[in-house]
């Protein structure tokens, strides 16, 4: 994960003292407690909580409303406008941080794409968002499944030639005075030409040649000022009668496109153009040709450059002569180049850029493109917000103050966190107060809102503000990780846990990691400390803390100084008493930890990416599922890693037919593991289920450990439970309990429920909570075994312990409404959607809206649905009933 855009430059709490890592490096290895069992005042030497950055990103404050207008945008735009519309709709997912709905929208812009440039540019976009996935393209073209999304256009077959601008007709005026023929001379050569098919190529060959001046009397013409060689004048002498460029050198072809472009010979230019593109495959070719297509305005050669650079981001922006073209365009070249589709050339760059590094030269000249393309209101607004973050980055306050301002008066309201930075910084931070407490006077509150402003207060007042923002968005680290900080310094250090476990528990955030892991350290208790280490590499190798100052490696290599050495049997008790209690950062650790020693790496990295996605570390995962394959100690092992690999990406049949490859070779438990696994999610039919049943058996018969023998039994009971065997199923669930799979109690529950035993149902899901480190998800399902008192309970629990969980809202929500509670019905709903973007609330909310009357309402909200799921089809009936309602 990459650190914080925007590091500190005001607002500095005066009780964090910055950290000094360099100190903490020179204490000799083993010497370690010498340097942290100082007083407790050095506790505050570890800990520092940086401000929460600006995020670059489109941040409307009712997102729901700018959604609700795009979807309704897009029902009666012309298909010309339908990208840019997308492409605005990924700007708000982005700024949500939701990476499938941003991903999603930029596959609509690229399928809507109305012209060549737009698809040269989402195509690449999309690549670059795929970045590492090679290997999926690989693993599906073994299956004889053939993969040619992103790949690289021929542009010159896609782009159409402008057949008005080549009939020049024959000149009859003088047809009776002049020669047929007509010699040109270059030098010491001759090259005899037909008269009338030279003028054919262009008005002003035309006009020379059978038209009133002298030259349409000559049959001798001296060409030899005129920049064009004898072997590039034979070429165009034979264009001119077969209309082609038949091989051609390129060095003759940039000759004769720019002869072609002084005098105007439309129809040999467009050929030069193209015969150029068909030559352009390497950087170096696009680099060296791109000057020529812009200088000549030859858009298809331009094209072409352009995509070979698209698609070696980020690679690409080493490149200083074309990055120079793409940074200096004027608006006729980024025609040229671009088409119509400048603006969206130019998020995609700047948004490259900024990965790379935002405080860049590169960064801020390519948004100051972006700025120069935006069309309109809304594409105005992303470019003022991103370029200002850039120039706040780059400490240039005056114009970083214009930018914002600019995107504020324009109506981005996000952009008053970088004006009260800026006045901050400027040592006016009463006028950053004030900044925002009008702003939340007179808009509705959201959670940003409130961290923003606690940062311009003190004590107590500070307080109130983050536990409003977290009220408001449980979803921001900052308010946590401010209180852990503020009462570890207090030595309240249970409730410091308490409050970064807190965030822990529902969203795995590296910076919050980090903190967990000073508090451990600055406590001595290393074994916790490297823990929360080990899971941070697990996550991101490359890792750096203490504000990018010192690798997460190098601190591991001090701390793990400190802690006794765990024989590989150590490891494998310890991950049993991880997994079995469901605490996934303890398993992470335990897995990275093993794979320091000889043991059979393939299967650890498995079990370290079937954690990740348990974690929803989905990136992570797929890192681990391939290394899982680099490191396969046989051919049937590799096939069934790269069958997992194949199910995670949606490619179901192709997974299953890895895992019969795999069965083919040797019968394991993974292979038919996967195979059941896939079967039961590529067939809707329910008599598959005796296949699935079959093929777990055969599983549990291969030699397997006790963590993956109880996945199999709980699946199987699941099943037993779906064909309504629930003795079979019952023997699974305790089974699978008697080898410590902790999440079997579940399966146990749902089959006393069945039984009508609601006690034993409930008393189940009890042990699970007593047991299971992460347990939200035993609260929720426990809520169903209760009465309704105990449910809301339950219910709350769940809310605090892990807030994206929407089935608690919805609950609560439904329940408002049949007490006749409407507007508490919908608040209970919009206090959700404030800070999650979910279909299901959504849909909710919009038919609560529609069962009081409120048709607007209910519009707005299927709209928002609608663009958060195109295909859901009760939306789709709803928005249908509600749109012929409409006033």
């Amino acid at each position: 994960m990459k650190r914080a855009f925007f590091p500190s430059e005001s607002c500095k709490d005066t009780h964090f003292n910055p950290v000094i890592p360099q100190s903490w490096l020179q204490v000799e290895r083993g010497k370690l407690s010498k340097f942290s069992a100082q007083s407790p005042s050095s506790i505050e030497s570890f800990i520092k909580v940086q401000e929460p950055q600006i995020l670059p990103f489109f941040k409307p404050v009712d997102y729901v409303e700018v959604l609700a207008q795009i979807h309704e945008e897009l029902e009666s735009c012309p298909p010309h406008e339908r990208s840019n519309l997308y492409l605005l709709q990924f700007q708000v997912f982005k700024g949500l941080g939701e990476v499938k709905l941003m991903r999603r929208s930029l596959r609509s812009a690229w399928v809507k794409s109305s012209t060549v440039h737009e698809k040269l540019v989402f195509g690449a976009w999309l690549k670059y968002e795929k970045q590492g996935e090679e290997l999926i393209s690989d693993l599906l073209s073994s299956c004889g499944k053939c993969v040619k999304e992103f790949g690289m256009m021929d542009i010159a077959s896609e782009l159409p030639s402008d057949k008005k601008s080549y009939n020049i007709k024959d000149s009859k005026a003088n047809e009776k005075h002049v020669p047929r023929n007509v010699s040109f001379r270059i030098g010491n050569e001759t090259i005899q030409c037909d008269r009338q098919k030279i003028a054919r190529l262009s008005a002003p060959f035309r006009a020379m040649l059978t038209g009133c001046f002298a030259e349409s009397h000559h049959e001798d013409i001296d060409f030899s000022e005129n920049s064009v060689s004898a072997a590039g004048m034979r070429v165009i002498s034979a264009f001119s009668q077969t209309g082609c460029l038949d091989e051609v050198h390129p060095d003759l072809l940039l000759e004769i496109l720019i002869f072609a472009n002084k005098f105007c010979c439309e129809k040999l230019k467009d050929a030069c153009d193209r015969e150029l593109a068909c030559l352009v495959s390497s950087r170096q070719d696009a680099m060296q040709l791109m000057e020529y297509a812009l200088e000549e305005n030859s858009p298809v050669l331009a094209a072409s450059c352009l995509q070979v650079f698209l698609h070696d981001l980020p690679d690409s922006l080493n490149d200083n002569r074309m990055v120079e073209f793409l940074t200096h365009a004027n608006r006729q070249h980024k025609l040229i180049m671009a088409g119509s589709a400048s603006f969206s050339l130019y998020c995609f760059l700047g948004e490259v850029a900024m990965n790379v590094d935002p405080t860049s030269d590169v960064a801020a000249l390519l948004l100051e493109q972006l700025l120069d393309s935006a069309e309109n209101h809304r594409q105005r607004v992303v470019a003022y917000h991103r370029l200002g973050c850039v120039k706040l980055l780059r400490k240039e306050y005056d114009e970083a103050e214009r930018l914002f301002q600019a995107a504020y008066d324009e109506g981005h309201i996000y952009s008053v966190v970088g004006l009260a930075r800026l006045a901050n910084i400027r040592g006016k931070k009463n006028c950053s107060f004030e900044k925002l407490t009008g702003i939340i006077s007179s808009c509705t509150p959201l959670g940003w809102m409130f961290q923003e402003r606690s940062l311009y207060t003190e004590g107590d007042d500070r307080w109130q503000d983050l536990e409003k923002a977290t009220e408001l968005d449980p979803t921001l680290n900052f308010p946590y990780m401010y209180r852990a900080a503020s009462l570890m310094r207090k030595e309240n250090v249970q409730s410091a846990l308490a409050e970064i476990n807190r965030i822990l528990g529902f969203k795995l955030a590296l910076e919050c990691l980090e903190l967990r892991f000073c508090f451990y350290l600055a406590l001595e208790d290393y074994k916790s400390a490297i823990c929360d280490v080990q899971a941070i590499l697990t996550l991101n190798p490359n890792y750096r803390m203490f504000e990018g100052r010192v690798a997460a490696s190098q601190l591991r290599t001090l701390v793990r100084e400190h802690v006794p050495n765990w024989t590989t049997a150590d490891c494998w008790l310890q991950l049993y008493d991880r997994w079995s209690s469901v605490d996934d950062i303890g398993s992470l650790s335990v897995i990275y930890q093993m794979l320091e020693s000889d043991a059979a790496k393939g299967v650890l990295y498995f079990r370290q990416s079937l954690l990740l996605l348990r974690l929803s570390c989905p990136e992570a995962a797929m890192r681990s599922l391939q290394l899982a394959r680099q490191h396969a100690s046989s051919e049937h092992e590799r096939l069934v890693y790269e069958g997992w690999i194949l199910y995670d990406t949606g490619h179901c049949d192709e997974g299953l037919r890895k895992a019969e490859e795999s069965i083919a070779l040797k019968r394991s438990f993974e292979a038919f593991f996967l195979k059941a696994y896939a079967l039961a999610d590529s067939s809707p039919d329910p008599s598959c289920s005796s296949a699935v049943v079959s093929l777990l058996q055969d599983a549990l018969k291969c030699p397997s450990d006790r963590l993956r023998k109880g996945q199999a039994l709980n699946n199987l009971g699941s099943v037993y439970v779906d064909s309504g065997k629930l003795d079979l199923a019952a023997d699974c669930y305790i089974n699978a309990l008697k080898i410590r799979h902790t999440r079997a109690h579940q399966g146990l529950a749902r089959v006393h429920f069945l039984r009508n035993d609601k006690a034993a149902a409930y008393e189940e899901m009890t042990k699970l909570i007593e047991k299971a480190r992460n347990n939200a998800s035993a609260y929720e399902k426990r809520s169903e075994y209760c009465e309704r008192d105990e449910t809301k309970a339950d219910l709350e629990m769940v809310t605090f312990l892990d807030p994206l969980r929407v089935y608690p809202y919805r609950y609560r929500a439904a329940v408002l409404m049949d007490n006749q509670n409407e507007k508490e019905a919908i608040a209970e709903l919009t206090r959700a959607i404030a800070f999650k973007a979910d279909l299901h609330l959504l849909h909710l909310r919009a038919a609560f809206h529609e069962h009081i009357g409120d048709v607007l309402g209910a519009l707005r909200d299927c709209r928002a649905a609608l663009s958060v799921d195109p295909n859901h089809q009760e939306m789709l009936e709803l928005h249908s009933r509600v749109n012929s309602q409409e006033p």
